[in-house]
């Protein structure tokens, strides 16, 4: 038998800097991968169009995705979304004055 693991998000590499963005692979099981992304003052970040589901959870700060189709969705401590496969989104903008953390669970294709 394996033995459970333990961990607490707020540990973890912090952003490197101003509009950056750190990543931490907390757990890959059964074809999913659960992932700690700590962000700060990110502004216009990135498009991701993923051949995967993402289930995102805000844990703490405050956030705004942007869609392709010009739509934005702002975020708070506790908000959650589905991101299904190919969902074209990027991160608007974090907080600039606190760490943004998020839990993102990328699902298995199917």
């Amino acid at each position: 038998m394996t033995a459970p693991r333990f961990g607490n998000l707020r540990d973890g590499p912090a952003p490197a800097a101003a509009g950056g963005e750190t990543f931490a692979e907390l757990l890959r099981d059964g074809g999913a991968r659960v992932e700690r992304i700590a962000s700060r003052a990110v502004r216009d970040g990135d498009w991701y169009e993923q051949g995967w589901g993402e289930f995102v959870l805000l844990a703490s700060g405050a956030a705004r995705l942007a869609f392709a189709d010009g739509t934005e969705r702002a975020l708070a401590p506790g908000d959650w979304v589905h991101l299904p496969a190919g969902c074209r989104h990027r991160v608007a903008w974090t907080d600039p004055s606190v760490e943004t953390l998020w839990l993102a669970v990328h699902l298995p294709p199917g």
